[in-house]
């Protein structure tokens, strides 16, 4: 039985990763703050899940990660699927500075510790959710799309690592669109996708092992002619 930990799994694509997952048979361990969501999740599977109450930001949290990692009885799969972000045209600096210190600090935090381990157990695989926002600075949301390239650049700098360490790691860099989760609120947003299908294609990419994937189509379509826009222009553009 394969073992999984989903760090951020009370709610969007970490809950339905964690469905999924469990539904073919893995073992489990979630975590996020929410400490009664957890249990809720729980309840669906009780032999297949173990729960950990676990806040990124807090020093702590790699001992807590420890202590699911025990209750599973080890870890294949870290996912990391916990983050925040808002648009702050007014650049308002408890926005700036919270969207950094939970993508950029609590991303360290969580994912070197998962590197640690298992640099110590013979290897897995570190799976993270990023974003297609990485791939320009977006003037609506600058610190959530700074910190979504800072993650894509950190994984990249890790896989480097493990190769120069000759350590078996593999990494996965999900790279998805707008997706509805709790994390856009009831803003509008074009080619809005639904969580089910999203977490499904990122299941499959994680069976693949693919070492990184943009969902869906149309934003890999999207994100191929962002990467063609010349700064000069970019600046220019009037992005909502």
């Amino acid at each position: 039985m394969k073992r999984a930990i989903i760090i951020g799994a009370t709610s969007g694509i970490g809950r339905e990763v964690a469905r999924l997952l469990c539904q073919q048979g893995w073992r489990i361990g979630i975590a996020g703050r929410r400490e009664e969501a957890l249990k809720q999740i729980q309840a669906t599977a009780p032999q297949q899940i173990e729960t950990e109450a676990i806040d990124i930001n807090q020093t702590e949290a790699p001992d807590r990660l420890r202590r699911l990692i025990e209750k599973v009885g080890g870890m294949d799969l870290y996912f990391h699927s916990s983050g925040i972000g808002s648009q702050n045209r007014d650049l308002t600096p408890d926005i700036e500075l919270n969207t950094a210190r939970t993508n950029v600090e609590g991303f360290i935090r969580m994912v070197t510790a998962a590197f640690d381990y298992f640099k110590q157990h013979g290897g897995g695989h570190i799976a993270a959710i990023s974003s297609i926002a990485g791939t320009k600075g977006i003037g609506v949301a600058p610190a959530y799309s700074a910190t979504k390239r800072f993650q894509n650049t950190y994984v990249d700098a890790l896989a480097q690592l493990a190769r120069m360490q000759q350590l078996p790691i593999r990494f996965t860099d999900i790279r998805p669109g707008f997706v509805a989760t709790d994390l856009l609120g009831n803003r509008h947003y074009p080619m809005l996708m639904e969580t089910e299908p999203v977490a499904r294609r990122i299941v499959k990419a994680l069976q693949k092992g693919q070492r990184r994937v943009v969902i869906d189509g149309r934003y890999r379509l999207l994100v191929f002619f962002w990467e063609l826009i010349p700064e000069w222009l970019w600046e220019r553009m009037k992005i909502k």
